[in-house]
């Protein structure tokens, strides 16, 4: 649990699905430049940063070795820490394998599993959004079998860097985002996300629910008192969320 006393006139940020590394590279540095400028365009108000998983479309560290690129994201990010921004970041299904580099190098708060911020009477859900709500039984099994696995982890860092990164980048060149496709809103049951914040709160109340991982801005109403705010991606899109201090906002950046 996160507890913050939020200042007036601060507000706290939230965005997810940045997918650094596709299509190609000169998309990724445009998409880079304009991640930077936003990131300097909420500096001044920005009480906190929440990175909500899947900001690179692949991501491991090695021992002495992590990705090469994202030079400018990077920098801006520890601009940001040693200036005093608190930054957050969630893992998601395309960076799980990210160990101790942000927290050693950035000071940047690494989570890997959803985490309840509360600001005043306000309770806020915050996660990706991978392998939650149902369905998706495969991926399920491959995150906590395979992926999660420390046995996995620790014989894919035998793999040497070049050949690893070229079996990582080659598997994601198959997904939905590698190949710039526009999700579509799923109805009832199948958005499982949403059914997923639904049964949640059934059972323990949260003002907002806010993931990222279904690549879709999304606004949702689900309760009475209750809201699931989708992050969506920033290679279609440019999303971000707000918050401050008495509700939350889903804007997009130009």
């Amino acid at each position: 649990m996160i507890n913050i006393d939020l200042p007036v006139g601060k507000r706290i940020y939230f965005a997810s699905d940045f997918h650094l590394g596709v299509p190609d590279l000169d998309t990724t540095i445009e998409r880079e430049k304009k991640l930077v400028r936003w990131l300097e365009s909420i500096r001044s108000d920005a009480h906190s940063l929440y990175l909500v998983g899947d900001m690179f479309d692949f991501w491991f560290e090695y021992k002495y070795t992590v990705p090469k690129g994202f030079v400018r994201f990077l920098g801006k990010l520890a601009e940001l820490r040693d200036a005093g921004l608190p930054i957050y970041f969630f893992t998601g299904n395309h960076d799980l394998w990210m160990f101790d580099y942000f927290q050693k190098e950035l000071d940047i708060v690494i989570y890997r599993d959803p985490q309840e911020l509360r600001i005043g009477n306000h309770k806020i859900l915050i996660g990706h959004g991978d392998g939650l709500g149902p369905g998706d039984g495969f991926y399920k099994v491959l995150k906590t079998g395979l992926f999660a696995n420390p046995i996995t982890q620790w014989l894919f860092a035998r793999v040497h860097p070049n050949l690893g990164m070229y079996l990582a980048h080659k598997w994601s060149k198959s997904s939905r985002i590698a190949n710039m496709k526009r999700e579509n809103f799923l109805k009832d049951e199948n958005e499982f996300l949403f059914k997923y914040c639904v049964d949640v709160d059934k059972k323990e109340h949260h003002d907002f629910y806010i993931f990222g991982h279904r690549h879709l801005p999304l606004d949702l109403k689900v309760s009475e008192n209750s809201r699931y705010i989708n992050l969506g991606e920033w290679v279609n899109y440019s999303p971000y969320a707000v918050y401050d201090g008495k509700d939350i906002a889903l804007k997009s950046f130009s």
